[in-house]
């Protein structure tokens, strides 16, 4: 059995087609309108504005983009809350789920993957705020009586443009230029809330872009010098004309002819000293970087050469904390829905887990270990396998000798 869609992709592509070109003339004076109108729910223009920016800036494609691979290639667990028959039954109902959940974009079909696209698509909310799925279940009735039946789902990303929020909770809007949206049906949509760096990356972008126009036409307009003619000729003349194309073909943009000598010189208009728009631009960049991946190392770097560790450190703070974050997502809103749907229960024994990278220095708890084994401190065998990773013996297995364990 199939739940329909409640939105269809036809509904989506006038929107798409008519989509207005956000950044071409933003100013600061729009870009805060926008800003503004984002707070009080008004969400279209400014997710648009800044998923054109996020696409179109070198540097904040890069660091995005890394910000939510790194999140979306960690393996995944389903952990239960005890031993128990129904514990292991709702496991394994979560790991069928996760394991043949399909994403898609409900803008683009060809985008389809599995749960690291999900996840993926979920990080968009680390950038605007909000990402959205809608949820197309699949039931299966198991193959025999005594059999759980089993679930599955299709999430189709729906871009944040196509909602708004002003009664404090997202609404869909049915059509272009609607100002009031349907409210989500209960359990069919995934809502992922994060940081909104976008809002700060886009006002970051627009004094990046601004200077560098001004720098491109600085350029434009120096990167040859113009050129000055001066000649004793009549205006008008022959020798005036003669001279006037001698100016023109010298191949300057700038170029003047004046009465007076036979003489040609060169006019520099290039402005003394450093220019402003390096550092301006390079401070935007760092600013963008250190958002979306914590400290900007170049800043760090007079620090002793705790720059890179620092860095680092950060980077790490956020990718466990995007985990987490995926992670309760999907307890409250999928989990929940999930065993409640299969086996009636308002509270499961399973959840789903990110697995967060192990930072731990194994050669420092390894000596902690040896040093309290040496107290006389008593040590659980299973917390040490689990500290260090290493699973119990098969029967049939050699074992070291116990003397060797900790010495």
């Amino acid at each position: 059995m199939k739940e329909k869609r409640t939105i269809q992709s036809t509904q989506l592509m006038p929107s798409t087609r008519g989509r207005f070109r956000p950044i071409r003339a933003l100013k600061p004076e729009s870009l805060a309108r926008m800003l503004d109108a984002f707070h009080f729910g008004d969400l279209r223009q400014a997710a648009l504005t800044w998923d054109a920016i996020q696409r179109r800036d070198d540097v904040l494609q890069g660091v995005a983009s890394k910000r939510k691979k790194a999140v979306a290639r960690l393996g995944w667990e389903v952990l239960t809350l005890d031993d128990s028959e129904e514990a292991m039954q709702h496991k394994e109902a979560l790991e069928y789920f996760y394991n043949n959940l399909t994403a898609t974009h409900a803008c683009d079909d060809n985008e389809r993957g599995g749960f690291a696209l999900l996840v993926k698509q979920m990080m968009d909310a680390v950038g605007k705020k909000y990402a959205v799925h809608e949820i197309v279940y699949e039931f299966e009735q198991g193959e025999s009586r005594h059999e759980y039946p089993k679930l599955r789902a299709t999430f189709r990303f729906v871009p944040l443009w196509f909602f708004e929020n002003k009664t404090g909770r997202l609404r869909f809007l049915k059509e272009e230029g609607a100002s009031e949206g349907k409210s989500l049906e209960e359990d069919a949509w995934l809502i992922t809330t994060g940081d909104g760096l976008m809002e700060a990356c886009s006002i970051a972008y627009l004094f990046k872009h601004l200077p560098l126009r001004d720098w491109l036409v600085y350029c434009e307009r120096n990167g040859m010098p113009g050129v000055k003619g001066v000649t004793d000729a009549t205006p008008g003349s022959a020798e005036w004309e003669v001279a006037r194309q001698a100016v023109e073909d010298f191949g300057a943009e700038f170029h003047a002819l004046m009465s007076r000598g036979s003489d040609i010189q060169p006019i520099d208009l290039t402005t003394s000293g450093e220019l402003p728009y390096p550092r301006l631009i390079e401070r935007m960049d760092r600013a963008m970087i250190a958002l979306w991946r914590g400290a900007d190392l170049s800043t760090l770097s007079s620090t002793g050469g705790m720059g890179a560790s620092l860095q680092q450190s950060e980077s790490d703070l956020l990718e466990d904390d995007d985990a987490l974050m995926i992670s309760e997502t999907l307890n409250a809103q999928i989990d929940r829905v999930v065993l409640k749907t299969l086996f009636g229960v308002e509270r499961g024994k399973a959840y789903i887990r990110l697995k967060v990278r192990d930072r731990r220095d194994r050669k420092e708890d390894l000596e902690l270990c040896r040093t309290l084994w040496q107290m006389g401190v008593p040590l659980a065998l299973e917390d040490l396998r689990e500290r260090f990773g290493i699973s119990a013996p098969d029967a049939d297995e050699t074992l070291i000798d116990k003397k060797e364990t900790l010495s």
